[in-house]
Parts: C-alpha cells; sequence; structure tokens
C-alpha cells in the first residue's frame, strides 16, 4: 500500500476539488493508471427502473462514447456484478465474448481482459468501474489492488458525480 501512496495522494487532491462526474471520474481513472494500469477505463451508471445502464465517463469516447443508454441484459454477467456484487474477471477474449456482444471492438482495441467492479451505495449498485487490458492482465495480485485501493475511490467518484 505504501508503494501506492502518492497516487493515492493524487486521488485524494484531485476527487477534493472536483465538482462534476468527469473531474471526478477522471482522478479515479489516475488512480487506476497509477495503480493497476487499464488499456480503456469506463464508468457506467445504473437505472434499474428504467433497465438501463449508461456510459458516464470513457478513457476512449471515440470507442465508447458517453451518449446514449443500452439496455439491461439479464445473463451470467448481471448475476455476478448485480446480483451478487461481485467483481467480474475475465482473462482472456473467449471469456469475454461469452458476455459481451461488442467483443470484436474490445479485441480490436488490444484488450483481451475485463475487471467489472460494481459501485454500492446506500445498499444500492449505482454502477461499475470496468477495467479492461492485454490477455491475462487481471491475474488474482490485480484485483486484490483493486479491492484495496479503487474500491472506495470509487464509490466516492460516484458520489461526487451525483
Amino acid at each position: 500500500m505504501t508503494e501506492h501512496f502518492e497516487a493515492v495522494a493524487r486521488f485524494d487532491a484531485a476527487i477534493a476539488n472536483a465538482k462534476d462526474a468527469d473531474t471526478a471520474f477522471a482522478a479515479l481513472q489516475a488512480l487506476v493508471q497509477a495503480t493497476v494500469g487499464a488499456k480503456l477505463f469506463t464508468y457506467m451508471t445504473v437505472d434499474m427502473e428504467a433497465e438501463v445502464a449508461r456510459r458516464a465517463y470513457t478513457s476512449d469516447p471515440e470507442n465508447y462514447p458517453t451518449s446514449g443508454t443500452k439496455p439491461i441484459r439479464y445473463d451470467a454477467w448481471f448475476d455476478i456484478v448485480h446480483k451478487q456484487r461481485q467483481y467480474f474477471v475475465a482473462n482472456t477474449i473467449a471469456d469475454i465474448a461469452k458476455v459481451f456482444p461488442d467483443y470484436g471492438l474490445i479485441n480490436s482495441l488490444g484488450c483481451q481482459s475485463v475487471v467489472n467492479m460494481p459501485v454500492v451505495l446506500g445498499g444500492e449498485l449505482v454502477g461499475t468501474v470496468n477495467m479492461l487490458d492485454v490477455d491475462g492482465y487481471y491475474a488474482p495480485e490485480r484485483v486484490r489492488t483493486i479491492r484495496e485501493l479503487i474500491a472506495v475511490p470509487a464509490k466516492l467518484a460516484a458520489v461526487v458525480a451525483r
């Protein structure tokens, strides 16, 4: 944890001054980049009443813009992330293809592994932090770092973004 002290301190300073979603999630992305790494970073909000998800932040607006919504799909990924409130981790494009219909685009961006981290506030899943990188990237030690260093800051960024 002490090896990431400066990254956490930079996040703390940035989030203290954040007044909108873009600034809050940019601070979170910087923390992720400095501690775990991600070729693609997004934050999706969830509206279960309307049964839609919306990309609220993206590191790649050309391929993954923030405009529009997409319907919630009730599948194995939904069970893991929404119902069980667990991280979804896939370390091959074959495993990503099982749950994400846009796996071809994901692969074309050089991403073959993913971690989707649920963000829960007040007992409600409000969004997911999505980190993607090369094949096999999110090994157990990186996922542990995400749990230890990113989970609480992600909640804080989500609060600021609201």
